[in-house]
C-alpha cells in the first residue's frame, strides 16, 4: 500500500511539470509561428475568413493556390495529423497520405528546421481553435496538375535538411542563416525563379520580378546599385521591427505582413538576421 501510495506521489507531482513542458512547447512554437508568418498564407483575411482556416488564395505563373486549413480540427484540419506526419510535410514536401506537396508550399525552406523547432510548431498548432473548413481546391494549369510530376520537381530543385551550421562562422551568423533560410523563408520570396519555379540560388536574394501574386519583390543583398548596400545592419533590424525603412517610408503589401511577424522577434534574433543578409554578396537585381 506504502509503495503504492508513493508512485501516485511522484505520478501527481509529476503532472505540473509536464503541463508546464507542454505550455512552454507552445510558447517556443507560437515564436516560430510568428517569425515564419504562417498566418498570411493559412487565413482569408481578404474575406474575413477565420484564423488558419485556410483558403487565401495566391496567384502564380502555374495556378492559383489556396492555403489549407491548419487548425486542429479532425476532418477538415490537421487536428488527426502525428508529429510525424507533420514533421513530414516540413522536411520532406509530403502530405499525410503520403501526396508530393506542391512547392507553393515552402517545404524547400522549412526542412531545415531542425526536429524541435518542427515539434514546438507542431504544439502550438495543436494549441489553436479547431475551425470546420474544408480546403478551397487549387486551380492548377495541366500538366502541373498532375502530383506524380512533382517528383522531376523535387529532383532538380529540392534538397532535404535539416540545415547544418557552418563551422567557421559565429554563433550569431549561424542564427540568422537559420531563421532567415529555414524559418523566415526570405528567398521563397526574394529569389527569382526558374521557369519551373525552381529558385535560382546563383541570383540568391537578388529580387524576383514575379513574386508572390505577380508583385515584384525588391533585392535585399548589399548590392548598392540595386540593393540594400546603404542599409546598415541596424537599418535591416529596425525595418524587421517597425516596417519602416531608412528613407522614412513603410514597406506594405507582403512585406509587411512579414513584418507583423518578424516584429515578435526578439532584437537578438532581428539582429543576427540582419547580419546574416549584410554578410551576402552584393547581386545586381534581375529584371531591371
Amino acid at each position: 500500500m506504502r509503495l503504492r501510495n508513493f508512485a501516485l506521489a511522484l505520478i501527481l507531482a509529476a503532472l505540473p511539470l509536464a503541463a508546464r513542458a507542454d505550455d512552454d512547447a507552445v510558447t517556443r512554437g507560437g515564436y516560430l509561428f510568428d517569425a515564419g508568418d504562417c498566418v498570411a498564407c493559412h487565413t482569408d483575411a481578404k474575406n474575413d475568413g477565420a484564423r488558419l482556416a485556410g483558403g487565401r488564395a495566391l496567384a502564380t505563373p502555374f495556378g492559383i493556390f489556396y492555403g489549407p486549413n491548419i487548425t486542429p480540427d479532425p476532418t477538415t484540419g490537421i487536428g488527426n495529423w502525428s508529429l510525424a506526419d507533420f514533421q513530414r510535410a516540413l522536411r520532406e514536401g509530403e502530405g499525410i497520405h503520403g501526396e508530393y506537396l506542391y512547392p507553393v508550399f515552402p517545404f524547400g525552406s522549412f526542412t531545415g528546421m531542425s526536429d524541435g523547432d518542427i515539434a514546438d510548431l507542431y504544439a502550438y498548432l495543436m494549441a489553436q481553435a479547431p475551425v470546420a473548413r474544408p480546403d478551397t481546391p487549387h486551380q492548377v494549369k495541366f500538366p502541373f496538375s498532375i502530383r506524380p510530376l512533382l517528383i522531376g520537381w523535387r529532383t532538380l530543385f529540392f534538397a532535404e535538411g535539416p540545415l547544418q551550421p557552418v563551422a567557421v562562422q559565429s554563433d550569431d551568423w549561424n542564427r540568422g542563416r537559420y531563421l532567415a533560410e529555414a524559418v523566415v523563408h526570405c528567398q521563397e520570396c526574394h529569389t527569382p525563379r526558374n521557369l519551373l519555379g525552381g529558385l535560382e540560388h546563383a541570383q540568391a536574394y537578388a529580387g524576383n520580378p514575379q513574386g508572390p501574386d505577380g508583385l515584384k519583390t525588391p533585392n535585399i543583398t548589399p548590392d548598392k546599385a540595386t540593393g540594400i548596400g546603404d542599409w546598415s545592419a541596424e537599418d535591416l533590424a529596425t525595418m524587421l521591427k517597425t516596417g519602416q525603412t531608412p528613407d522614412g517610408d513603410t514597406v506594405g503589401d507582403a512585406m509587411g505582413e512579414v513584418v507583423r511577424g518578424t516584429g515578435n522577434l526578439t532584437d537578438a534574433d532581428r539582429g543576427a538576421i540582419a547580419l546574416y543578409i549584410k554578410s551576402l554578396p552584393p547581386r545586381r537585381a534581375t529584371g531591371k
